[in-house]
C-alpha cells in the first residue's frame, strides 16, 4: 500500500473516544522521555520538527488548530478571532485574540501515525519577522501555506528567502479553497515564477469555492472525501469521471517535474517506463529533502478538508533530524565547522541553541533546540558566549502556553528550560572545554523609530522593567536614550511592532505609554563670518567681575558641520593665558542651546584674537561669562541657518514598482545617487533628509504591495530648506510661548 493511501481512517465515534482519553495520552508521550533504559528515547526517524509559515491571513493558525484536533492533542476546535470567547490554542496571548493575528511564535508537539511532530506556528506580519527567522533556524522542515485567492504575497517572498537561508525543505499547502475566487492553478504558477520552486500538484481539489467536496490523490488516483461535522471520517472512492483526463494530465506533469531532478525517475522517463506509486513517493521524499522539488497539497482548514493527508505528507516527505546536516563553529579552531551527530544517546557531548526567550510565570523561559547529545533535569551546562556554568532546574515541553514536565531530552528535541539566564542565540554545551557555538540567527535591522515615554512618570520603574524584558526577548526591538533630544527612542520592524509593545506595556506592566515622532537633531549655524567685541562687567561692592573678549566667529566647511572649534590667536597679556580655557568653556557651554530654535550650535569656529582684563576684578568666572556673551552677541548679529541630518538610503523593490518608488523619494526631497538591478529587483541609492523619512516604511510597503525594503544610515548635515527652517523656528517659538505673545500684541494693534 502506498504511503499516502495508508491514511489513518477514524470514524467520528473513534475521534471522540480518542479525545476523551486525551488525558491518558500525555503520560505515554512523557514516558518516551523517561529514564528507563528499555525505553530511553524515541527513534530519531520518528521525529519531525516543522514550522507553519505564510503571509498574513493565509490560515496558518487555523491549520495548526485542525492538526492538533485530528491528532487528539485538543478536544475541540476554536476560531482564530475568538468569536466563541475562547480563541485558537496557539494564539494564547490576549492581544493576539483581540487582534485576530499571531504575534509570537508558539510551540507544541503531537503524535501522528507513531511519529512525534514538534510544531511551531509563526506570525505572518512582516513586523514580527524575527519570530519566523528564529523558528526556521531550528526546524528541519516547514509547511508553506498559501491562500488560494491571494497566492504568493509579500511575506510569502520573505518566508521563502528565510527558508532558503537556512536550507529548510518545505511542502506547499494551498488553503482556503472554499473562498470566492479560489484559483489553485494560478497559485501554483506563481510559486514557479515568483518563488522559483520546482513545484507540482500532488492533489487536486474536487470543486472550488462553495462546491468544494474533497480532493483527488494524484499518486494513488483515488478521491478522498471528509465527512462528519468535524471532517474526521475519511471516505475513499474512485476519481470522478469528469476529472479523469485532468488527473492523468496532472499526474504526468508531476512525474515530469520529478524526472527533471531525480536521477532514478529521469531514467525511467527517458525509457518511457511508468513508475510505481512507491517509486513516486520515494522520489518526492528524496527531492523534497534536497529542496529540489516542492509537492503542493490543497484543502480548506476552516472547512476541515485536506488536513489529514497533509499530516501524512509531513511524516512521509519531510526529513527527520538525522537527515539534516547541522554545523557548529569551533571557536578554539578559528571557527572550523563541526557537523553535529543526531544520534539520540549520551555518546557525544551535549550541544544546544537557545533560540527564543519568554517571561513565564516562574521566571525566564528559554526555548532550546538540542542538536547533539543528551540532557536531563538537574544537569549543568556551560554558556559558550559568557563561559558561565548554569544548572537546569526544570525541563518542559511546550503546548502553546501550557507546560508538561520531562526528565530528559535528546538530539532532535525542542524543549524549554526555566531559571537559565541567557540571551537569544546563545549556545550551550556540557563541558567548558568545548567551544562549540551554533551558527547564529540572522537579525534584520530595525526600519522605524518612534519616541516612547510613560504617561505617568510614577510608572518609570515598570517602564524600565518592561523595556529590559522586551529588548531581551526580541533582538529587533531596540531602545536607546538620545542625548540630543533627551528622548527615549524605540526602534522596530514597523509601526504595528512598536504599537504591540506599547499595548503589552499597558496590559502586562500597567504602564500606559505615549508613542510619538522622535525629535530630529537639528543644529544652528551661521552663513558668514561675524566679528565680536564683548565686555562682561559687574560691580556690586567688593571684588567685581571684568572680562573682555574680541575676535571672529566664522562658519566651518560642510564636512565639519557637526563640530565646534576654538582657537587662541591672542598676542601679549591682554587676555592672560590662564583665562583662555575659561573663555573656551564659556563658548562651548553657550553652544548647547541656540537662540533661534533651541537646538545646539554647530559648524562654527571661535577665534579669540584680543581682549582686556582687570588686575583685581578679572577671574575664570568673568572670562567664562565673557565667552558665553561673545557667542550670543555674534549669533544675534550673524545670518543664521538651520542644519539638518541627511540619511544615506538604499531602497530595494521589484522592477514593476520602480516608478512609484522614485516618485516617493522625489516627494521627500531625496537626491538620487545611482541605481543597480539584479534579477527582478532594483536597488536605489539616495540621500534624504531624516525629517522627511518618517512614515516612509508604511508608504513603501503600500506602494510595493509589501515587497519593498529599505535601510538607512547617517550620512552628513546640510542646510535645511526654507520650509523646514521656518517650521522648526515656529515650533520652538510656540513651545517657549514667544509666538503667543506676538499674536496677542498683533490683536491689540488691530483693535486700536
Amino acid at each position: 500500500m502506498s504511503l499516502l493511501r495508508a491514511t489513518l481512517v477514524l470514524t467520528s465515534r473513534q475521534c471522540k473516544l480518542a479525545r476523551r482519553t486525551q488525558t491518558q495520552l500525555t503520560p505515554v508521550v512523557l514516558r518516551l522521555y523517561s529514564t528507563d533504559e528499555t525505553d530511553k528515547s524515541v527513534d530519531v526517524t520518528r521525529i519531525r520538527n516543522i514550522g507553519i509559515s505564510a503571509h498574513i491571513d493565509s490560515g496558518k493558525t487555523t491549520l495548526t488548530e485542525r492538526v492538533l484536533y485530528y491528532t487528539g492533542r485538543i478536544g475541540a476546535m476554536h476560531e482564530v478571532k475568538g468569536k466563541d470567547q475562547v480563541g485558537a490554542t496557539m494564539d494564547f496571548m490576549e492581544l493576539e485574540r483581540q487582534r485576530g493575528i499571531t504575534i509570537q511564535s508558539a510551540a507544541t508537539y503531537t503524535t501522528w501515525n507513531d511519529h512525534v511532530i514538534n510544531i511551531i506556528d509563526t506570525p505572518g506580519h512582516v513586523d514580527f519577522t524575527i519570530e519566523v527567522e528564529r523558528a526556521l533556524r531550528v526546524l528541519d522542515g516547514a509547511v508553506l501555506v498559501l491562500c488560494s485567492v491571494g497566492g504568493v504575497q509579500s511575506q510569502t517572498l520573505t518566508v521563502n528567502r528565510q527558508m532558503k537561508r537556512y536550507n529548510v525543505p518545505c511542502l506547499g499547502f494551498i488553503n482556503k479553497l472554499d473562498r470566492q475566487g479560489a484559483n489553485p492553478e494560478r497559485v501554483l504558477n506563481q510559486m514557479r515564477a515568483k518563488l522559483n520552486h520546482n513545484a507540482a500538484f500532488v492533489q487536486l481539489p474536487i470543486g472550488l469555492e462553495a462546491r468544494t467536496k474533497g480532493i483527488v490523490d494524484l499518486v494513488s488516483r483515488r478521491a478522498l472525501y471528509f465527512e462528519g461535522s468535524d471532517g474526521g471520517q475519511l471516505r475513499y472512492e474512485d476519481v470522478p469521471s469528469d476529472m479523469t483526463a485532468q488527473v492523468e494530465d496532472r499526474r504526468s506533469e508531476l512525474i515530469e517535474h520529478l524526472a527533471n531532478v531525480d536521477e532514478e525517475l529521469g531514467e525511467m522517463f527517458l525509457l518511457e517506463e511508468t513508475p510505481s506509486e512507491g517509486q513516486i513517493h520515494a522520489a518526492i521524499r528524496r527531492q523534497c529533502i534536497k529542496r529540489a522539488f516542492t509537492p503542493v497539497f490543497v484543502g480548506t482548514a476552516l472547512k476541515n478538508k485536506g488536513v489529514q493527508p497533509l499530516l501524512n505528507a509531513v511524516v512521509s516527505y519531510l526529513p527527520n533530524p538525522s537527515e539534516v546536516q547541522n554545523f557548529a563553529l569551533d571557536e578554539s579552531k578559528d571557527e572550523e565547522r563541526i557537523q553535529m551527530d543526531p544520534t539520540r544517546d549520551a555518546s557525544k557531548p551535549f550541544v544546544g541553541l537557545a533560540f527564543k526567550l519568554e517571561a513565564g510565570r516562574f521566571g525566564q523561559l528559554t526555548y532550546m533546540r538540542v542538536y547533539q547529545g543528551y540532557m536531563k533535569k538537574g544537569d549543568s551546562l556551560y554558556n559558550v558566549r559568557t563561559g558561565k556554568r548554569v544548572r537546569v532546574p526544570r525541563l518542559v515541553r511546550m503546548h502553546a502556553n501550557e507546560m508538561e514536565d520531562v526528565q530528559e531530552v535528546f538530539a532532535g528535541d525542542i524543549c524549554a528550560m526555566f531559571g537559565v539566564d541567557c540571551s537569544s542565540g546563545d549556545s550551550f554545551v556540557s563541558s567548558n572545554k568545548l567551544q562549540l557555538s551554533m551558527e547564529s540567527i540572522h537579525v534584520p535591522d530595525p526600519v522605524i523609530s518612534l519616541s516612547i515615554k510613560p504617561e505617568d512618570k510614577g510608572h518609570l520603574d515598570n517602564f524600565s522593567k518592561g523595556i529590559a524584558r522586551f529588548t531581551r526577548e526580541d533582538p529587533t526591538f531596540r531602545v536607546q536614550y538620545d542625548e540630543d533630544s533627551k528622548e527615549t527612542i524605540a526602534s522596530g520592524m514597523g509601526e504595528l511592532h512598536l504599537d504591540v509593545y506599547a499595548q503589552r506595556m499597558a496590559s502586562e506592566y500597567k504602564c500606559k505609554c505615549i508613542l510619538g515622532k522622535p525629535k530630529v537633531a537639528f543644529r544652528e549655524s551661521i552663513n558668514s563670518p561675524v566679528e565680536f567685541n564683548f565686555l562682561h562687567k559687574k560691580q556690586s561692592g567688593g571684588a567685581g567681575q571684568f572680562g573682555r573678549v574680541i575676535g571672529v566667529l566664522e562658519p566651518l566647511p560642510p564636512s565639519s558641520y557637526t563640530k565646534v572649534e576654538f582657537s587662541d590667536e591672542t598676542v601679549g597679556t591682554n587676555v592672560p593665558k590662564q583665562y583662555v580655557p575659561a573663555v573656551e568653556k564659556g563658548f562651548r557651554m553657550a553652544c548647547e542651546k541656540g537662540l533661534m530654535s533651541g537646538q545646539k550650535i554647530a559648524g562654527v569656529h571661535f577665534r579669540l584674537q584680543d581682549g582686556a582684563n582687570h588686575p583685581v576684578d578679572s577671574s575664570d568666572y568673568s572670562f567664562q561669562r565673557a565667552g558665553e556673551g561673545a557667542l550670543k552677541e555674534a549669533m544675534e548679529d550673524a545670518v543664521k541657518v538651520i542644519l539638518e541630518p541627511v540619511m544615506s538610503v538604499e531602497v530595494t523593490a521589484p522592477n514593476e514598482f520602480q516608478g512609484a518608488v522614485l516618485a516617493g523619494i522625489n516627494k521627500r526631497h531625496g537626491l538620487i545617487l545611482g541605481q543597480d538591478s539584479a534579477e527582478d529587483y532594483f536597488t536605489l541609492y539616495t540621500e534624504v533628509p531624516l525629517n522627511n523619512m518618517f512614515g516612509y516604511s508604511t508608504e513603501l510597503r503600500s506602494c510595493t504591495e509589501g515587497k519593498g525594503e529599505y535601510a538607512m544610515e547617517y550620512c552628513r548635515y546640510q542646510q535645511a530648506s526654507p520650509e523646514t527652517q521656518e517650521t522648526v523656528i515656529r515650533e520652538y517659538m510656540e513651545a517657549t510661548g514667544q509666538l503667543k505673545d506676538d499674536k496677542k500684541a498683533g490683536k491689540k494693534k488691530a483693535r486700536n
